[in-house]
């Protein structure tokens, strides 16, 4: 037969370790989470508009078509510059 290791019961931990956390923690993530989902909705439409009006068009001069192509630019890294933001959050 089989010999298995017989453990006694003091060498088993009485209670399982609690790794959820404290209440204040979630909080803190959700509102991290619901700051940056925020700042990803407004920033890049805000910057879209914003730049399209009055950097492309009135500064520059650019036709209509032109202010669109780079207004569009403007909004892509406008959110990799959040997503970047957000990941260097999360990781500290």
């Amino acid at each position: 037969m089989q010999n298995y290791d017989k453990t006694t019961v003091d060498s088993i931990p009485a209670t399982a370790p609690d790794f959820r956390g404290n209440d204040g923690s979630l909080v803190s993530v959700l509102k991290t989470l619901l700051f940056f989902t925020l700042l990803m909705i407004t920033l890049p439409i805000g910057l879209y508009f914003a730049s399209k009006s009055f950097l492309f068009e009135a500064s520059l001069g650019y036709s209509s078509n032109d202010s669109y192509f780079y207004a569009a630019i403007v909004a892509v890294l406008a959110v990799h510059v959040v997503l970047a933001l957000f990941v260097l959050r999360c990781m500290e």
